[in-house]
């Protein structure tokens, strides 16, 4: 009885939706402006296309319509699994004001194969869980003899009789593109004679080899030399005397970056080789970021790599590896069932990647095989033993000292083939090293040939000569049993490289340009979306002005400048301060120009006569509501002067699902109508803009509605000066301060509270303190409170010799609470659309805010911080929340954005270990709730106390911290911060699945973030003459499935002359998700697919002429390339495509 009464409302639901849906199509959908003098007569035209763009919207809104249909019929067929769910809320309430053709308070089902996904993934078949290892050290660092950190090493005369050790000396030098030096100091002092000499010197012996791994710099050197050189460089690849390696644009840090970012350097760089040289590099090398993630790993295999190179790890787990002889191991993803993401990782066993670290295990001796450290240089070997030039009458002796050190290094490895690098920092600069380094090393590679005694072939090699061999030798062994190499899951953080130094500082240094990485990736990746599509407009109408403009040298110059910021010593922030500076202005003037790409791209495909774009000049295109005045300093937002004639408003939707966002404004008048582009009037909430914290601005207000914008597009609004307003005026409260009444604002001022300030919407409310501080959380749901109590610290650094510094985090015991001796001001805001708290402290003004709206945005609560501890000195911020979720030592943090590490706080390790890199999120959990702080900016992270998540958000330190920076921290900017809370009810939990190595957001806290990460784009222009937009118009026909992210669609170059192409790489993550959350009224209205998407269903108004899977990359195509009709990702796969649209 109850399943027919559910049926007979689904049922009414399908009926509601199909008959609103047809009242939208008839309502929505055109802006008729008044017609330019130049298209009078032309009516019957205007009706036209008028009737095409209903008939277009129409085929959308079935589209969407068909989609929502399956998915309820799916509900249906659902619903006596999830009976226990409780009765369906019957109340329709339509998202106000945003023109919604669906109840938002319907809740779509996903699909059960999509839950099997995180039931049942984790990599138990793997032989080594870095999660086990860290349980089982004890991380006590006794002195290990000549080799510090590890034991001593010894071997039997005979081991090598059987078979020869085979050694590979690889000549190397790396070159960081930017550190103590700008980019184009290094590449102008150093780096230009480095390319120079090694054309010459390799050209003299063809035994000799070289590689290279940043194509920033290789692509510097390629446009200032003669032809002659690069037929010099073809042909040493060509006869493999020069080898890429990786080749991304920089070596780029892997705890702070984000997976798009990761990508599209490696894209850069990639494309650089294949237009330019042919080359697709094989193998990863990666000697200097500072602890390494699974992320990049897996990046490197879905580009086609098998081999990869680490090295900063910490001491204790090299030394455990090196005992095991487990320092090469396949590396597979945490979350992977089979073997299908297993790449060949080498891990370097010493302490460095220097000469004195690499031969074997003292470093005394193998400095004396530095030969630019020979008597006389400015270079010495700081363990009192200088290295000598080799003759016929030391030539024995010092092969024998060298060949023990190599014996010795190879005992920690299973096979009998050797990896020796021979370089560092930009070395072989002078021509000079080349011959001491080259001629010296092959007379003592002749001689130890030549003696059989020996049992060795050695040689100069390049990575993959090595990787070969290495690959040979562990066939070889498979013949007679199994694998040579065990399997490891897990990642490299926190690293540590002598005693408690460990490099957790790194992850919050200098977080005003972690930020501001986060903005250039949004804004790169909107660029690259619009920009296409436009593209391909202005192709077929034949738009000169738009295919002749420089957007797309511009575009390729902004993706340079962000690549070049993924660096490990950019984004990390470990850079000189004017180096910090370079980057900054770098990204700023990207950013500037990615804005102007943006209006002119969305411009030409929201303009109803395509060829009307040619007769605008470029400054009337749409500006951004927002400005940012130097590299330094916060975005300002424009304040869009009214009058009674209306001016535009185009609202962008990056995002690829369907869309209700707040959107809000500064404009000159206080009365003000917002209408959608049909005329309807829309709800707005009229709120202060305050110049201080007390003071209200006389000349702008700030106007906020809900918009809501299809997926991938963009929506025109009218705003304009009317008495006859329909604007709800903010409510404001001051505690523990004054501010003097405008007449405007119904404004109270009090002493301070006496009872709790509250905020609350529809599925949240607050309690906070009189600081402002948060204390407590009700969950509307269920009506159960919580302790969710946010408060702020300082860390100091401890009164050792060693102190924090850029890299290092050292601190002087537990975080003191952050004291204040008046209560601050608080103010409260309550309005229409959203209500906040604001609290100004000395050093944070800090405000939470709640929407009120059904739908994602109103489910958690926004933090944001505006940071300044310019004038504090060794000293740490941080944000602590406290719960009463029963963690214990359990939490979770991000790689990348891309994948979640569970991690545990050990109290064997000391506090600064326990701190994790966190790029998008971080969570704690028990059986029944989890708690999620998401992230717009990468920060340290930790959970020292069951219950908490702490979070440091800037830190101002004064001194160096002895890794060759040379200075401290002290170029502190005001620095925002952005965050939101997300408190989730867990169902269906078995505890001991915590114990598993994987874990998955649920789906709402992955769109939380992507929302968070990629806000809407608001644009204004005051279209003179008046013009004919669409009034909405959305790239793809409906939402994609929900558990799907379009990552990028690039615009690919051309072969020749640097300019764009037709096609476009399209690239695609499916995001693995947990299920076992109350899926009720979350608002998500997308289905999920398994992963399958049709490809003619994919865009509308664009037809997909061809479209082919390729390597993350673009490097390699499948042998038998041939389009594809359907795309089918698998969970957490991110795949490539080559697509060519018209």
């Amino acid at each position: 009885m109850k399943l027919s009464r559910q049926f007979t409302v689904f049922g009414s639901a399908i009926f509601c939706v199909v008959i609103f849906s047809l009242y939208l199509m008839l309502d929505r959908g055109h802006l008729d402006y008044p017609r330019s003098p130049r298209r009078e007569g032309s009516f019957p035209q205007g009706q036209l296309s008028m009737l095409q763009e209903k008939i277009d919207h129409l085929e959308r809104l079935l589209a969407e319509n068909n989609e929502i249909i399956s998915n309820i019929r799916d509900s249906v067929i659902n619903l006596s699994e999830s009976v226990e769910d409780g009765p369906k809320s019957s109340q329709g309430n339509f998202s106000q004001g945003a023109g919604s053709h669906l109840p938002s308070q319907l809740s779509l089902s996903v699909h059960p194969a999509d839950c099997m996904f995180a039931s049942q993934s984790g990599s138990h078949n793997s032989d080594v869980q870095m999660l086990d290892v860290y349980s089982l050290l004890s991380f006590d660092n006794p002195d290990g003899g000549v080799w510090k950190q590890g034991f001593a090493i010894e071997y039997g005369s005979k081991e090598w009789d059987t078979e020869p050790l085979q050694i590979f000396v690889v000549p190397h030098s790396h070159n960081d593109p930017g550190w103590l030096k700008t980019f184009d100091d290094y590449f102008r002092d150093k780096t230009q004679y480095i390319f120079n000499n090694m054309v010459l010197k390799l050209g003299e012996d063809s035994r000799r080899k070289f590689m290279w791994s940043e194509i920033s710099y290789l692509s510097k050197w390629w446009d200032i030399i003669d032809n002659q050189k690069k037929d010099a460089v073809k042909s040493l690849i060509e006869n493999g005397q020069f080898e890429i390696v990786t080749g991304g644009w920089v070596m780029p840090d892997e705890a702070t970056a984000h997976y798009f970012a990761l990508i599209d350097q490696l894209i850069e760089g990639h494309q650089w080789l294949e237009n330019n040289l042919g080359v697709k590099p094989r193998s990863g090398w990666a000697i200097d970021p500072f602890g390494h993630s699974p992320t990049m790993a897996y990046l490197l295999k879905r580009a086609g790599f098998s081999h990869m190179l680490i090295q900063r790890i910490h001491y204790a787990i090299k030394k455990h590896f090196a005992l095991q002889k487990s320092l090469e191991f396949f590396w597979r993803q945490n979350w992977d069932l089979g073997s299908g993401t297993d790449i060949l990782c080498h891990m370097m066993p010493f302490y460095s990647y220097d000469i004195p670290h690499t031969c074997g295990p003292d470093p005394k001796i193998c400095c004396q095989f530095d030969f630019k450290r020979l008597p006389g240089g400015r270079l010495g070997c700081p363990w009192g033993f200088p290295a000598e030039t080799i003759h016929t009458g030391n030539v024995h002796s010092r092969a024998w000292m060298l060949l023990d050190q190599y014996r010795k290094k190879s005992k920690l490895f299973r096979s009998k083939v050797l990896l020796a690098p021979l370089g560092d920092d930009f070395r072989y600069c002078e021509y000079t090293e080349w011959d001491l380094q080259f001629k010296n090393y092959q007379r003592l590679f002749d001689y130890m040939n030549s003696q059989p005694q020996f049992n060795v072939m050695i040689q100069f090699g390049t990575l993959s000569d090595y990787f070969d061999a290495l690959d040979k030798a562990a066939a070889n062994q498979k013949e007679k049993s199994q694998s040579m190499f065990p399997i490891l899951s897990g990642d490299f953080f926190t690293y540590a490289d002598r005693d408690d130094h460990y490099w957790s500082g790194y992850f919050t240094s200098r977080p005003f340009y972690k930020r501001m990485d986060r903005i250039m990736e949004s804004h790169l990746r909107a660029a690259e979306i619009l920009y296409y599509f436009a593209l391909r407009r202005a192709e077929k109408y034949k738009i000169n002005k738009f295919l002749s403009s420089s957007h797309y040298k511009s575009l390729t110059e902004a993706r340079r400048n962000l690549g070049l910021f993924q660096h490990h010593d950019a984004i990390t922030g470990t850079a000189k301060d004017w180096v910090v500076v370079d980057y900054g202005i770098r990204l700023f003037h990207s950013l500037i120009v990615l804005e102007k790409i943006i209006g002119s791209s969305a411009f030409l495909l929201i303009l109803k006569d395509k060829h009307l774009y040619d007769s605008y000049s470029s400054d009337t295109f749409l500006d951004m509501d927002s400005k940012q005045k130097s590299q330094d300093s916060l975005p300002q937002k424009n304040i869009i002067s009214l009058s009674a004639e209306p001016r535009y408003l185009v609202i962008f939707n990056p995002l690829e699902q369907d869309r209700t966002s707040v959107v809000s404004v500064y404009v000159s008048s206080p009365t003000v109508q917002v209408f959608s582009a049909s005329g309807q009037p829309i709800e707005v909430q009229v709120s202060a803009v305050w110049d201080a914290k007390n003071a209200i601005s006389g000349t702008a207000y700030e106007v906020s509605f809900l918009a809501h914008v299809p997926p991938l597009g963009m929506k025109v609004y009218k705003i304009l000066e009317s008495a006859s307003s329909n604007s709800h005026l903010a409510n404001y409260v001051l505690y523990n301060g004054k501010v003097e009444d405008t007449g405007i604002f119904n404004i109270k001022n009090k002493l301070y509270a006496e009872e709790s300030i509250t905020l609350e919407n529809s599925f949240i409310a607050l309690w906070f303190a009189q600081s402002g501080l948060m204390e407590k959380m009700m969950t509307k749901e269920d009506g159960k409170h919580h302790e969710v109590n946010v408060q702020f610290s300082w860390y100091g650094t401890t009164n050792k010799p060693d102190k924090s510094g850029a890299y290092l985090f050292l601190p002087d015991g537990d975080a003191k609470p952050y004291v204040y001796k008046l209560l601050p001001l608080v103010r409260v805001t309550h309005g229409r659309i959203y209500s906040e708290v604001t609290s100004f402290f000395e050093h944070i003004t800090h405000r939470v805010r709640l929407y009120h709206m059904q739908g994602i945005e109103g489910q958690s609560v926004e933090v944001s911080n505006i940071v300044d501890i310019r004038k504090e000195y060794n000293r740490e911020i941080a944000m602590r929340i406290s719960s009463d979720i029963k963690n214990q030592n359990r939490f979770y943090t991000d790689l990348n954005g891309y994948q979640i590490q569970p991690r545990m706080t050990m109290k064997k390790l000391p506090l600064q270990a326990n701190v994790y890199p966190m790029t998008t999120m971080a969570y704690i959990q028990d059986a029944e709730w989890r708690l999620t702080l998401l992230s717009a900016q990468s920060l340290g992270v930790s959970s020292l106390k069951s219950g908490q998540i702490e979070v440091i958000m800037d830190r101002r330190l004064m001194q160096d911290d002895n890794r060759g920076l040379g200075q401290g921290v002290y170029d502190n900017k005001i620095t925002a911060n952005l965050f939101r809370i997300l408190l989730e009810k867990r169902s269906a939990v078995n505890m001991e699945e915590e114990k598993h190595p994987v874990s998955y957001p649920s789906l709402l806290s992955h769109i939380t973030s992507s929302f968070m990460n990629h806000p809407l784009f608001t644009m204004t222009k005051k279209f003179s003459p008046p013009l004919e937009l669409l009034g909405e118009f959305s790239l793809l026909l409906s939402s994609l499935p929900c558990d799907i992210h379009l990552v990028n669609l690039r615009t690919i170059q051309s072969k020749v002359g640097g300019v764009y192409s037709d096609e476009a790489a399209l690239i695609f993550h499916r995001k693995g998700f947990d299920c076992r959350f109350s899926s009720k009224n979350t608002g998500l209205l997308c289905p999920t697919t398994q992963g399958k998407m049709l490809v003619q269903k994919l865009f509308n108004k664009f037809t997909v002429e061809s479209l082919t899977p390729s390597s993350l990359s673009l490097m390699h195509p499948p042998p038998d390339t041939q389009n594809i009709s359907e795309i089918t990702l698998s969970p957490m796969e991110i795949s490539t495509f080559r697509i060519r649209l018209r």
